[in-house]
């Protein structure tokens, strides 16, 4: 049967915003970005977007702790950064967002991961004005 799987990301996203500006005031390389919304025009704008993410865990190697993922494997490479990430957001009025991405085993003996955020990312996502989000999928339908 089918495991538990899980990420934590760090984004950014706006409008007419090239995301090289993104990683090189940050000086942390995204694991993926797209700069469409340069190519966009004004009546029919298109969003660009720089992310950076944890790679995608599996519960069959390892305990899926998406609370300890987001604190150790992203807040603390971006929390030095946060006067620089509220500049950004403000000069290129990008929406920040901290999020979760879980695809759940449907194998009634597989364990819940443990989902949340905890206080630390919960007061940074207040500051810099982020989303925090968790998006959800079944491995499997039945």
């Amino acid at each position: 049967m089918a495991s538990n799987k899980g990420r934590a990301f760090f984004g950014l996203s706006g409008y007419h915003f090239d995301p090289k500006i993104v990683t090189e005031s940050l000086g942390l390389e995204p694991t993926s970005s797209d700069d469409a919304g340069m190519h966009g025009s004004l009546d029919k704008p298109v969003i660009s977007t720089w992310e950076f993410s944890t790679e995608i865990l599996d519960s069959d190697t390892q305990e899926l702790d998406m609370y300890k993922l987001m604190d150790d494997d992203i807040l603390k490479k971006i929390e030095g950064s946060k006067d620089k990430i509220i500049e950004l957001c403000k000069a290129h009025n990008l929406s920040p967002r901290l999020g979760l991405v879980l695809t759940l085993s449907i194998d009634k003996d597989e364990n819940a991961p443990a989902v949340g955020f905890g206080a630390r990312v919960t007061k940074f996502a207040s500051e810099i004005g982020a989303f925090l989000n968790v998006d959800y999928e079944l491995e499997k339908r039945v």
